[in-house]
């Protein structure tokens, strides 16, 4: 009875925690770190205050699990790159895995961007390290690929770069997007159909 009852308490925090973590999302990510309070994050979750700060220790404290479980998604496909696969298939599933994260989780897209735009105090050491280490894999991928001549000659770096701009635009800047392209445009599908015919002129041999 006693093993049963602590299995049950432990989904319930895990629960919790989740619940809380979805609220501030959505704090974050529409009023930054500076703007979310521990009030606000409570009445997304639909906890009280004190419930919130049994779970977390701060407000910091929440935004650094979010920011970390976010990187971790943002940098999975990156870890697909496949040295042995065809370079312009591999790079091009790469596109189109990340306008995929911006279609599908839009908020914590511009998590990351206020982040970034603050001068990333909570990523700094991830952003130099981990993330860092994981784009120099990449980028030595694409290296080999180029020098091989499987593809054309362009900066490993700023391809990447470039990649990470044009998919994590359509959710950074989402209403200004559907505003210029107005009703009846689905700007995922048309983006996708404009990058995959973009970089495949731009990187076929």
């Amino acid at each position: 009875m006693t093993d049963r009852n602590e299995r049950q308490l432990t989904r319930i925090q895990q629960k919790n925690r989740e619940l809380i973590l979805e609220g501030a999302l959505t704090a974050f990510s529409a009023k930054g770190f500076r703007g979310a309070t521990i009030d606000q994050i409570a009445e997304a979750s639909g906890l009280s205050k004190p419930n919130v700060l049994y779970y977390f220790d701060s407000k910091d404290d929440i935004h650094k699990t979010l920011l970390t479980a976010l990187l971790d998604m943002w940098l999975a496909p990156m870890l697909s790159l496949d040295p042995s696969g065809e370079p312009l298939d591999e790079v091009l599933r790469y596109v189109r895995a990340k306008l995929d994260l911006s279609r599908d989780y839009p908020r914590e897209s511009r998590l990351f961007a206020y982040e970034i735009l603050q001068g990333a105090p909570h990523l700094s050491e991830i952003l130099g390290g981990r993330l860092r280490e994981l784009v120099d894999e990449a980028v030595k991928t694409l290296a080999g690929w180029i020098e091989d001549g499987r593809l054309a000659p362009v900066d490993p770096h700023h391809l990447i770069f470039s990649i990470w701009a044009l998919t994590q635009h359509y959710a950074d800047f989402d209403v200004q997007v559907r505003a210029v392209l107005g009703p009846g445009h689905d700007p995922y599908a048309e983006a996708e159909i404009f990058l995959d015919n973009l970089f495949r002129r731009m990187l076929t041999p």
